[in-house]
């Protein structure tokens, strides 16, 4: 009896929840009930956005959806699932046993089911970029073609950008010294945390420690709208079949994506780390550090170490992805139940791991991309080539001379993801995007 009455008192909370979402969604006046003519539009509405995402799952128009149609959508949005996972989630919509599902299936499943297993599979575990921790090489977010028509996209991308300014802001003080030894630190010179700090807090007073991240946040707005621009490019470009892409096809598309951003604003890359470097009456701001490279240096200056920057995106973008998708098909193998949902920390954890992993292969590169970018600004400096400079610093410093700064690099990610995730909630309320 315990058991039954417990049972039913879950069911009766899940009701009462459905029906608050049913009530959220269409409560037009904000008095927290529905009218009949609110619950009529609510319908009307819901009804159509569900026909959107019928016809989009229905890749062959034939009226039906079947378990590799539901693969492909899924696949479509950076999510590969089994076949057995998409017979399941196909198996808790068909109501005739078929293993197919029709629009009539599909729109008495979902009417009165503000959102359920596809819906959620694809919500939570779509990899995102919003979770800043200063690099921007991961593969581009996906968007429904729902996301798409309804103008969510632009909201996201909004959100998504505060947070990586809150984000790059709160930690800037850890990239600075990141860059600060990477580039001045050696055997001869070792510089620790303690050390650097207090040199920077001398030569500069507590603001010093934010140099840089004015151009840093700066550049966020154009980068993420290159990129999204671009990637939606070579999507059509590179799909085999149009309207499908293939998981290799995504990461080729999300590649060139980020190469084509990271060339057109890449000055700013070269600003950044001359500004982050840069000592007290140096420069004046942005426009004076602009000028002093030109005119000192000409235009050329501005694409030092471009090629490891470019470099470095195939194996940052491709570990992310890679480790991301793993850490995913094992959580939802092993753990995923009656919801889709793996909660906040596994989401964050799977998102941490992921980009970590991307920086720590990619890091190399990233040092001598740094390194590049600063040489003409230090006095006495050699101007190197990328070859020859990874051969002296290997020669001088051993192979972990290439990781010089990634103590601090690591240090910032956990409160980099953790302000950037805060902030993005924040703004997705505000902005109105329902979760």
């Amino acid at each position: 009896n315990s058991v039954n009455n417990l049972k039913t008192e879950s069911g009766f909370a899940n009701i009462l929840c459905f029906l608050q979402k049913i009530v959220s969604s269409g409560d037009e006046d904000k008095d927290d009930s529905l009218d009949f003519n609110e619950f009529s539009n609510y319908l009307k509405d819901h009804e159509k956005k569900l026909l959107l995402t019928f016809k989009s799952l229905d890749k062959n128009d034939d009226g039906r959806i079947d378990f590799t149609e539901v693969q492909q959508s899924l696949a479509d949005l950076g999510l590969e699932i089994s076949k057995e996972v998409a017979e399941k989630i196909l198996r808790s919509i068909d109501a005739d046993g078929t293993m197919t599902v029709d629009w009539n299936e599909w729109r008495e499943h979902f009417l009165f089911n503000p959102a359920t297993n596809l819906q959620e599979i694809i919500r939570y575990w779509k990899h995102t970029t919003v979770l800043d921790i200063g690099d921007s090489l991961t593969i581009p977010d996906e968007f429904t073609e729902e996301e798409k028509t309804t103008g969510l996209w632009w909201k996201q991308l909004t959100a998504g950008g505060m947070a990586g300014a809150v984000s790059r802001t709160g930690t800037a003080p850890l990239d600075r010294m990141k860059v600060f030894m990477q580039v001045h630190s050696s055997k001869s010179n070792k510089i620790t945390l303690f050390s650097g700090f207090k040199q920077m807090l001398k030569e500069g007073g507590v603001m010093s420690l934010w140099r840089g991240n004015g151009i840093n946040v700066l550049k966020i707005a154009p980068e993420t709208a290159i990129k999204f621009m671009a990637y939606e490019q070579y999507k059509k470009l590179l799909a085999s079949e149009p309207g499908k892409i293939q998981t290799h096809e995504r990461f080729m598309a999300g590649s060139l994506a980020g190469a084509t951003a990271q060339t057109a604003i890449y000055p700013m890359e070269v600003m950044k780390t001359r500004l982050t470097l840069r000592k007290t009456g140096q420069y004046s701001g942005m426009f004076d550090c602009a000028k002093k490279i030109l005119k000192k240096e000409g235009v050329k200056a501005f694409y030092k170490g471009y090629v490891p920057n470019i470099l470095g995106i195939i194996p940052y973008a491709g570990i992310d992805l890679a480790v991301y998708e793993s850490l995913k098909n094992l959580w939802l193998s092993r753990y995923a139940k009656d919801t889709a949902n793996p909660g906040v920390l596994v989401l964050l954890g799977c998102g941490t791991i992921s980009s970590t992993c991307g920086q720590l292969a990619s890091y190399p590169l990233a040092l001598i991309r740094t390194r590049m970018q600063a040489q003409a600004s230090l006095e006495g400096s050699e101007q190197q080539p990328m070859g020859r400079m990874v051969k002296k610093i290997v020669e001088k410093e051993g192979f972990f001379g290439l990781y010089r700064g990634i103590l601090p690099n690591f240090m910032k990610v956990i409160p980099a993801v953790s302000i950037s995730y805060v902030v993005y909630e924040y703004m997705r309320s505000g902005l109105g995007i329902q979760k």
